[in-house]
């Protein structure tokens, strides 16, 4: 009779299996380390020399001859692959605690059916069953069974899974690396050559510190292939008539999480999802060399540009820009009180998260002043302080606090949250910078997770001078619609860090804009002439958009700007008499409503030669009542040689449109887009725009792929 693999399936499911019993599991450990000792011990005087076979082929041969009897290796072979199908099955029974339940005859019967199944074909030569080689091996089943766990003869071996190994601290070596040696270090697989290249060349001290990264973590596992990351579902601005809607107001938008999610999705060969492509923030990905004023009590002035559409003849683009003023470069900075909020929960378990989330603030912490003040908050299962108020220069202890972070818990963001602001109040520097910066994948399930109840506790945070910065890492379970909310209300602004190139970024190299806000509460109003203008439509800021009444009111919240930080808004404006209108005339005419007074007489006549007027607000940090910056948008500011920086700024437009499947660039293409942004890539110091230019290569291809897989795949 011959044994295949459903009789033995069979078989073993017949058995009934009881809970494993760590004891015996213990005892048969014990007892396998006590036989390998023994063997050991009686082959320590072995003989060595020619006398003995020494290749491994020639080892193996003889001790299948030996062990079954057999001297054709031909028939050794076939019952050498018997033992082995017995020592799986044991192996299967011991660790499962399935063969503590056995009765001797259960066990025997299997022996025997193996035993068989790894003779047949064998010559009669083969004189030992596998049964009883078993046996000689592990003893009888009874033997095993009874074997006491109190006296082994070694010490038992420990049945928890072995700690992770400690991330290596930052490195401080006496002369530092070039940034070029840095970049090269940190450029991680699939980053574009040029982009590090070019950031290795462009620094401002020709320096960066020296930081060892950790390297890869076996314990860290990969991300989970379910994707339950969260984007807040917002529709495309629509086109507005300037006879019915002649205001249009928002609040500026620093941040520039959606260009790095956007990024990580296409470098993975995928195209984003729509709800994740916010363009304004891939627009402000970006660095402009606008105008800035000289005097600080004006923290920035406007920019404006007038320009055709590169995706429709017929209508043109008014492009508006702001750029802080920076800080001189012998300025002393505000000290600073920063307090990490860090999320250390189970979900951060994986290699792109709490890995990289401590060498992001390993960097952040070499930048930092003598006088600066860091503290750590961490949360899981519940939240605790890591690390009370420590000065900067103490770096040692703090990067002790932060390689000592292991992930595991739940996610008690809420409370996380409510420390850290509670650290931050208690180490309050009047004169200084108090931010928290919270690291997360936004995963909250324990405590205040409800978005609503965390944005109004935020809100009412921000009145004490703290602000707050979020950092999101990771995917698969990325709640991004939470951090846009918890940002958008905590006067900070909202990063993703997929790369250590990222995190050098956003923490180093624009640290000034990052934790150095210079004006709050930034407010964007533009009237358009409907002698000039038709129709309109601003391009991104859905999430940002305020009520025209808002403008004015100083209790309204908008965005923060910080040094050196820009800011672009780009609105497709149809010019009166274009046939580009996508709106008819009204038949009838205007309808005014009974409750509405007549309106007003117009401030000023209405002039074909001025396309809008353009209003900034802006509060002076500690200040609660705002400014006002105004300008005048004319025929003047129409050019048909538009800028670098304006024409760049179209592209990452475009291309943002054409990821979320804008109705409204007609027959553009990522060609077009490669045209656009190639012929005004300029200078590119840090190589951010060639690595733009291979996204929008790499988002073609992935185009094509997805619509080769649909079926509708066209060759162009």
């Amino acid at each position: 009779m011959t044994m295949n693999d459903e009789d033995l399936k069979k078989l073993l499911s017949d058995i009934h299996v009881p809970e494993p019993d760590e004891n015996e599991k213990l005892a048969a450990l014990n007892l396998a380390q006590s036989r390998f000792q023994e063997i050991s011990q009686k082959n320590k005087h072995s003989r060595q020399g020619s006398a003995k076979p020494s290749r491994l082929t020639d080892v193996i041969k003889l001790n299948i001859q030996k062990l079954t009897g057999a001297t054709n290796m031909k028939t050794s072979y076939k019952v050498a692959g018997g033992l082995a199908i017995g020592a799986l099955a044991f192996s299967l029974l011991t660790t499962t605690g399935l063969y503590d339940s056995m009765k001797p005859t259960q066990f025997s019967k299997v022996s025997a059916e193996l035993a068989q199944q790894g003779q047949q074909g064998a010559s009669s030569d083969a004189a030992n069953p596998m049964g009883s080689v078993l046996e000689s091996i592990i003893g009888s089943s009874e033997q095993a069974a009874l074997v006491e766990p109190a006296a082994p003869p070694a010490p038992p071996m420990a049945a928890v899974p072995p700690p992770a190994p400690p991330v290596p601290a930052l490195a401080y070596n006496s002369a530092p690396k070039k940034r070029a040696e840095v970049a090269a270090d940190a450029a991680p697989q699939g980053m574009m050559a040029g982009r590090a290249a070019n950031m290795a060349e462009s620094s401002v001290s020709g320096y960066a510190p020296s930081i060892a990264i950790a390297p890869y973590d076996p314990y860290i596992q990969p991300a989970p292939e379910e994707n339950r990351d969260k984007f807040e579902n917002v529709k495309d601005n629509a086109i507005k008539v300037v006879k019915e809607e002649p205001v249009s107001t928002f609040s500026i938008d620093v941040d520039t999480a959606a260009y790095s999610v956007v990024r990580r999705s296409l470098m993975n060969g995928t195209l984003p999802p729509k709800d994740a492509v916010r363009i304004e923030e891939m627009v402000n990905y970006f660095d402009y060399d606008y105008e800035v004023p000289v005097e600080k009590a004006v923290p920035f002035k406007p920019t404006v540009a007038v320009y055709q559409t590169p995706w429709n003849p017929n209508t043109q683009l008014l492009h508006i820009g702001i750029k802080g003023h920076e800080l001189p470069k012998d300025a002393v900075k505000p000290k600073s009180n920063l307090v990490f909020l860090l999320d250390v929960s189970g979900s951060m378990n994986q290699q792109d998260k709490l890995p990289l989330l401590k060498n992001a603030f390993r960097m952040l912490v070499d930048t930092l002043g003598a006088e600066d003040t860091v503290s750590i908050v961490t949360y899981a299962g519940n939240a605790g302080i890591v690390l009370e108020p420590t000065a900067a220069s103490d770096k040692a202890k703090i990067l002790s606090a932060l390689d000592s972070l292991q992930p595991g818990g739940g996610t008690a963001g809420g409370e996380g949250i409510r420390q850290a602001y509670e650290l931050a109040e208690r180490s309050f520097k009047k004169d200084g910078v108090n931010r928290v910066l919270l690291a997360t994948d936004g995963d909250f399930n324990v405590g205040i997770n409800d978005p609503e109840q965390l944005k109004d506790f935020i809100e009412r945070k921000r009145d004490t001078g703290v602000y707050l910065s979020v950092l999101g890492f990771g995917r698969g379970n990325y709640n991004d619609a939470l951090m846009q909310k918890l940002a958008q209300n905590g006067n900070g602004n909202a990063a993703y860090i997929d790369t250590l190139n990222e995190a050098r970024k956003v923490l180093v190299d624009e640290a000034s804009s990052t934790l150095y806000p210079i004006a709050g509460d930034v407010k964007i109003q533009v009237e358009f002439n409907p002698a000039a203008v038709a129709e309109y439509r601003l391009i991104g800021y859905e999430t940002r958009m305020l009520n025209r009444e808002d403008f004015n009111n100083d209790k309204v919240d908008a965005g923060d700007i910080g040094a050196g930080h820009t800011v672009t808004a780009i609105y497709e404006i149809t010019p009166a008499g274009s046939k580009a209108k996508l709106v008819d005339d009204l038949r009838y005419g205007e309808v005014q409503k009974v409750e509405e007074k007549p309106a007003a007489e117009p401030a000023v006549a209405a002039n074909p030669d001025e396309i809008g007027f353009l209003k900034l607000r802006y509060k002076l940090p500690g200040e609660k009542e705002s400014q006002l910056i105004t300008r005048a948008i004319t025929k003047q500011d129409e050019t048909t040689h538009a800028s670098d920086d304006v024409r760049f700024a179209a592209a990452v437009a475009g291309f943002g449109q054409l990821l979320r499947n804008d109705t409204y660039t007609q027959n553009y293409t990522f060609d077009d887009v490669l045209t656009l942004a190639q012929g005004a890539k300029g200078a590119d110091e840090f190589g951010y725009r060639a690595e733009f230019i291979n996204l929008v290569r790499l988002a073609k291809t992935a185009q094509d792929q997805q619509a080769l897989h649909n079926g509708v795949y066209q060759p162009r």
